[in-house]
Formats: structure tokens, C-alpha cells, sequence
């Protein structure tokens, strides 16, 4: 068998290490655009934001009731529930599920969309700009059965007097399931007998967010 020279050994080692490293040089570098790089040093990983990209989905609750019914009109305040982890590539957790998301149901493109405000998490808040799909409006004539469509709902102001106009039922303006602004909020849909526009909102389906923007946490 032939001598190996010192050079050539040490050259072949170099090459078993790097092939053997490589995957994990390449793992590391596509999660580096949500998470610090690891470092020793305390000031430079604090210095680092991890960030959650334009275009993503956070899956949200709305543990209050399985509906939300609002006049297309009607600005309405609304605090939801982040389902499900949301994780990247590592499995590590970004936000957690249970946290809380502040923000408002307002009226848009004949109908109803929610708009985030504040995202709090581990009792930290900041601000988060991020919507729900615009969920249309449907018209509600005189005999439909109303109460179907307020079973287990939660009802605007608005909505509650367009709907109590339309079938004569007070009560429905006295439910204990009743939200929303007030009598501000009435102008308009007092006095429509024929008919009631209203925006049903399945908060499990309808509600999902999309960040409009980089949500760079904190």
C-alpha cells in the first residue's frame, strides 16, 4: 500500500467534515429570517426581532358565541382567541395558542370584515395589522325566522333594532347575549319593515386573520 502524505490526509478529513456538516449549515440558514441567530452574547440576540412574514394565517376563535350578527353599518368591538400554535419550520413557537387579539368588526364592501389592533401575549402588547376575508351581507325579510339566525349568537346593537323593527319583537333588543356601541349605532335601520340587512359571521370559519404586514414580535 502506498504512504499517504500529511497533506493529503489532512486534505481528505477537511472533505468528510464538510459533507457531514452541510445539512446542517443549510437547516440553520432557512430559519434564520424568523429566529436569532445563537449567540453568547446577551446584547446581540436581544437586539435581534424575530418576525413573522406578510401573507401568513393565524387561525382565531370566538369563544363568547358561535355566531356574530352586525349590521353591515356597524362598528363593533371584538376580542379574539389564537386557536392553534403558531410555529415555524423548527417547531418553535412564535405565538402561542390562547393568546388574545383586540380589534374591531367594521363595515366593508356591503358587508362586515374584522381588523386587528393588538395582539397580547404573555401579558405583552403590541400593535398587529391583520384582517378577515369581508364576510357579505344578506337581507332578512318579514316572516323568516329570525330567532334561527340569532340562536347562539352574539348581536350587534345595530342589528338587534334592524331585526326588532323588522319583526316587531322587542325582546330581541333585550337579549343578555346583546353587544355592540349603543344607540349611536342605530341611525338608519330603525324604520325597516320590509326587510333587515344584516352580516352573519360563523366565527369559526369566517374570522381566520392574515397579517397585512411583517409582525416583528416582541
Amino acid at each position: 500500500m502506498a504512504n499517504w502524505k500529511p497533506g493529503t490526509a489532512a486534505l481528505m478529513a477537511l472533505a468528510i467534515i464538510t459533507g457531514t456538516s452541510a445539512p446542517i449549515f443549510s437547516n440553520a440558514s432557512a430559519s434564520a429570517q424568523l429566529f436569532p441567530s445563537s449567540s453568547r452574547s446577551t446584547t446581540s440576540t436581544t437586539n435581534t426581532q424575530i418576525t413573522i412574514p406578510s401573507g401568513t394565517t393565524i387561525p382565531v376563535r370566538y369563544s363568547k358565541a358561535e355566531k356574530i350578527v352586525v349590521s353591515p353599518k356597524e362598528t363593533m368591538a371584538v376580542t379574539l382567541t389564537v386557536a392553534s400554535n403558531i410555529i415555524n419550520r423548527s417547531g418553535t413557537i412564535l405565538i402561542p395558542a390562547g393568546s388574545t387579539i383586540e380589534g374591531e368588526l367594521q363595515p366593508a364592501s356591503n358587508g362586515s370584515q374584522f381588523v386587528a389592533r393588538t395582539l397580547i401575549t404573555n401579558n405583552r402588547r403590541q400593535s398587529i395589522d391583520a384582517t378577515s376575508q369581508v364576510i357579505s351581507q344578506t337581507s332578512v325579510s318579514r316572516g323568516s325566522k329570525t330567532r334561527n339566525i340569532l340562536k347562539g349568537a352574539a348581536v350587534g346593537a345595530a342589528a338587534s333594532a334592524a331585526l326588532g323593527a323588522l319583526t316587531g319583537d322587542r325582546a330581541i333588543a333585550t337579549e343578555e347575549i346583546l353587544l355592540g356601541t349603543g344607540a349611536g349605532a342605530l341611525g338608519g335601520v330603525l324604520l325597516r319593515n320590509k326587510k333587515a340587512d344584516v352580516v352573519v359571521i360563523e366565527t369559526d370559519t369566517d374570522l381566520a386573520l392574515t397579517l397585512q404586514s411583517n409582525l416583528a414580535l416582541r
